[in-house]
């Protein structure tokens, strides 16, 4: 089987997607921030002196859909038709959950623009409520669902 990636001389290349029918693309995405029951709550509270952890992780998750090309070698730059990132503090972790779909009509997947919205997420979450807990863990970012 012939990979995609990979020019017949054995060079990573980005794939031709010259040839493909334009399709509705959904990708959703997950992960959560693990941390502790005093940082949880200063979340909750939105007492972290950096301000409104879970709205800033949204917005940070959003831009970083919109930039996955810049950041990830190889992907197709896309102009992405929705990418939706929620963020929800989960009390049984505790921490916050982030989830992010994106949305495109193109030749090529999402998954890649869903999964750099929730990295971005989570690593925000834990840039804000670093001073509060620096055990924090970043865990279980994983594509949940795609298709076309």
């Amino acid at each position: 089987m012939a990979l995609s990636h990979v020019d017949p001389s054995g060079q990573a290349r980005m794939v031709d997607v010259s040839e493909k029918s334009a399709t509705a693309r959904t990708a959703t995405a997950e992960g959560t921030v693990r941390m502790s029951a005093e940082a949880f709550a200063a979340i909750r509270d939105n007492t972290v002196a950096k301000g409104d952890v879970l709205a800033v992780a949204r917005i940070a998750g959003t831009m970083a859909a919109k930039r996955t090309a810049e950041l990830i070698p190889l992907c197709h730059p896309l102009a992405l038709d929705a990418i939706g990132v929620e963020a929800v503090l989960i009390e049984g972790l505790p921490g916050v959950k982030i989830t992010a779909t994106a949305k495109i009509v193109a030749r090529t997947g999402v998954e890649m623009e869903a999964l750099t919205a929730v990295s971005v997420a989570c690593l925000t979450v834990y840039d804000m409520a670093k001073a509060l807990d620096r055990a924090m863990v970043i865990e279980g970012i994983r594509l949940v669902s795609k298709s076309k």
